[in-house]
Order: structure tokens, then sequence, then C-alpha cells
């Protein structure tokens, strides 16, 4: 199901010994969660660099709170306040002498620009750098809320899924009714052709009684009434795990499976034949479609 949910924080260190500053820099944070629907869990990580820490943890609690669905999660940083930069020397340093070794060697006039260097990650150190491990305890005490919101907007889009597969299975059982009537008028039609069919064939000399016999032998394999008594159990129980709730998606998809199965079984049973038959299989192509639209639904449960 697809949701949104975003929460916003701050990470504030405590000013330094001996600072005159009130803080010793402050952080702002933004955590996004936005989830569309997909078979499985599937999970996406936006975050700075350095956080594979957190990303751990935030993987660990997701994987707990959710079944289904592609996540993907975002994390940004801001930093406010007075800011100062201080060089890391040993980076800088390193990459200066790496790249004047490298001119020398294929004898190339060129100097290293400064910009460049400047955009190499950890080049610069803030004086006002926070721990990661205060970064992942900010965070981590907002996911919760930032869960439940995104929770919150998946319940809703759940409820009104729900309400349709409730009305898919109502066109099922009316489509299922449907063949209950006709269906003892397309067997008494079906028994007179055959039994038709079958004196044609065998001719004055055929036992009227072992004609009889292999007329009902065929007509009763030819029977629906066990493929719509399934459908209706698979119907049923589909609505009582809807209305049961929890992560019933994958059952769900199993059960409509079933019935899929049972209606291409009710119209290859009745290929062919005409009158009342003709309205059995406009019903099990109606179920069909129903089935194929509620399919397309249950993708977006957990």
């Amino acid at each position: 199901m697809t949701g949104f949910a975003q929460v916003k924080g701050e990470v504030q260190r405590p000013p330094a010994p001996g600072s005159k500053q009130s803080a010793n820099g402050r952080l702002a944070f933004a955590l996004s969660l936005k989830s569309v629907n997909h078979r499985f869990l599937d999970l996406h990580f936006r975050l700075p660099s350095g956080t594979d820490s957190l990303e751990m943890q935030l993987r660990r609690l997701l994987k707990e709170k959710m079944a289904r669905g592609h996540v993907e999660v975002t994390l940004s940083l801001e930093r406010a306040g007075s800011e100062t930069f201080s060089l890391n020397r040993e980076i800088i340093g390193g990459y200066i002498a790496a790249f004047r070794a490298a001119a020398a060697e294929f004898s190339l006039a060129a100097e290293p620009d400064l910009n460049a260097v400047l955009r190499i990650p950890g080049a610069l150190d803030s004086a006002t750098d926070i721990a990661d491990g205060e970064i992942e305890a900010a965070v981590m005490a907002r996911v919760g809320e930032a869960l439940e919101k995104l929770n919150h907007m998946r319940e809703e889009e759940g409820r009104g899924i729900a309400n349709e597969l409730h009305e898919r299975m109502d066109h099922l059982l009316a489509a299922a009714k449907s063949m209950q009537q006709h269906r003892r008028a397309v067997l008494h039609n079906y028994t007179e052709r055959l039994q038709t069919r079958l004196q044609e064939l065998l001719g004055a000399t055929a036992d009227k009684e072992r004609v009889l016999q292999e007329a009902a032998l065929l007509v009763d394999r030819s029977d629906i009434q066990e493929e719509i008594v399934r459908l209706e159990t698979h119907v049923r129980h589909f609505l009582a795990l809807l209305d049961q709730g929890g992560e019933i998606g994958k059952k769900l998809d199993f059960l409509l499976q079933e019935m899929n199965r049972e209606a291409n079984t009710l119209l290859s049973k009745t290929s062919g034949l005409a009158g009342e038959a003709l309205k059995i299989t406009e019903a099990g192509l109606a179920m069909k479609a129903e089935i194929e639209k509620a399919r397309e639904q249950v993708q977006n449960l957990e």
C-alpha cells in the first residue's frame, strides 16, 4: 500500500569544555518514509555517507514492522548556526602529493585545483561536528513516529481496497447463484442430446439400460456442481480472512488462484453447449474478470 510520512528533529551538542559559546553545534534532520505497492518487502535507503550503522538499525526495524511494499527511506541533514571548518591536512596533503607525483611521472605541467581538493570527502572538518552515535540516537527516537504516520495512511488505503474486494466477492457469489439456476436445465438438455446421439451411433440393437448408464456417467463428469461449491467455499474463506485483517495478502492471492482454477474448469465443462449453457459461460467469464480485478488489488495488501 502507498503512503508517505516525514518527521523532523534536531541534534545539539553541549558546549566544549572551556568554550564561551552556548552550544558547540546544531544539526537539523528530516527523515522521510515513502511506500508504494510491491509483492515483497523492498527497502531502499538514501542516507548521508558514514551512517552505515544507522541504516542497519532502520532496516532491522522496518523488517519487523512491515511485510510488503517498496519503501524508500531518505535522511537529509542540515547544519545550523555559525559553522567553522578546519583543513584535514592528512587527506589534502596526501592528495596533493599524489597529484604532483603523477604530474612529474608523466611530464605534465599542472597544479591541483583547490576547488576539487576541498570537495574530497573528509577534506574539511567541521568545528561543530556531531558524533555519529548522537545522530543515530536522535533519528531512531523519531522513526517510530514516522512509521505510525506511514501506517496510518496505508491503513486508510487498505480500508478502501477491502471495501472493493468485498464488492468483488459479492459479484462472484451472484455469478455462482446464476450458474446454479441454469445448471439443472443444462444437465437435462445435455442428457437428452447424449442419449439421442448414443442411440444413433449404436443402432436399434443397443441395450437401452446400458445407454442410460453411459449417458449418466458422461453427464456426471460434465456437472459443475462441485466447482460451484468449491468456489463458494473459497469466497467465504476469502471474506473471513479479509475481515480478520493482519498480514493476509499472500493468502488472499492464493485463494484467488484457486477461484480462477475453478472458473476455468466451469468454462471447460460447458464449452460447445448452446441454450442455457451460454448463460453459464457468460457467468464464468464474468467470474474470471472479477477474480482478475481482485488479484490486482490484493497485490497491494500485506
